[in-house]
C-alpha cells in the first residue's frame, strides 16, 4: 500500500510540476512577444496583459501548493527555539491543525466569490469569465488544507516522498 500511495504522490507532484512549467513558459513566452510586437512592430495584443496578470496569479498560488509538498511553506519557528525536542511534533501537529482549517476557509470564501462571479458573468478579459480566471484561489486553498490534513495525520508519508525523491528536510 505504501509503494501505492508513494507511486500516486509522485504522479500527483509530476502534475504539477507541469503545471508549474507551462504556466511560466506561457509567461515567458507571452511576454517576450507582447515586448518585442510592442517595440518592433508597434502594435500590441490587447489581451496579454490581463493574462500575464492571471498568470502570475496562477503560478503563485500554484507554488504555494508544491510548496506544501515539502513541508516548506512560510513558517515562524519560533516554537522549536523555546520549547523541548519532545514537545516539537505536538505543536507542529497543531500549526498544521490551525493551517488546515484557515486553509479551508479561505477555500469556502473564495469558492463563494467565484460562484458570485459566475452568476453575474463578469468577463476579466478578451470573453474570457472572470470566475474561471480565479478558480485557482479556492482550488489552491483547497489542496494547501489536503496536504496539510496529510501532514496532520501522517507525516511519515511527506517524509517517505522526500526519501524517494532526492531531497533533504533541514
Amino acid at each position: 500500500m505504501k509503494a501505492i500511495d508513494n507511486k500516486v504522490l509522485r504522479i500527483i507532484n509530476a502534475f504539477e510540476d507541469s503545471m508549474l512549467v507551462l504556466i511560466l513558459s506561457s509567461m515567458i513566452i507571452l511576454a517576450v512577444y507582447q515586448i518585442i510586437s510592442r517595440n518592433i512592430f508597434s502594435e500590441g495584443v490587447v489581451w496579454i496583459d490581463p493574462l500575464l496578470r492571471t498568470l502570475v496569479l496562477w503560478i503563485g498560488l500554484s507554488g504555494a501548493v508544491v510548496a506544501t509538498r515539502t513541508d516548506n511553506h512560510i513558517k515562524i519557528d519560533i516554537f522549536t527555539k523555546y520549547f523541548p525536542a519532545k514537545y516539537l511534533p505536538y505543536i507542529s501537529r497543531t500549526v498544521y491543525l490551525f493551517t488546515l482549517l484557515v486553509c479551508l476557509l479561505i477555500a469556502w470564501h473564495a469558492s463563494r466569490f467565484v460562484y458570485s462571479e459566475y452568476e453575474y458573468g463578469t468577463i476579466a478579459f478578451s470573453g474570457v469569465p472572470a470566475w474561471l480566471t480565479a478558480i485557482i484561489i479556492p482550488l489552491s486553498f483547497f489542496l494547501i488544507a489536503i496536504r496539510y490534513g496529510v501532514l496532520l495525520f501522517s507525516p511519515q508519508i511527506i517524509q517517505s516522498d522526500l526519501s524517494t525523491s532526492g531531497d533533504t528536510k533541514k
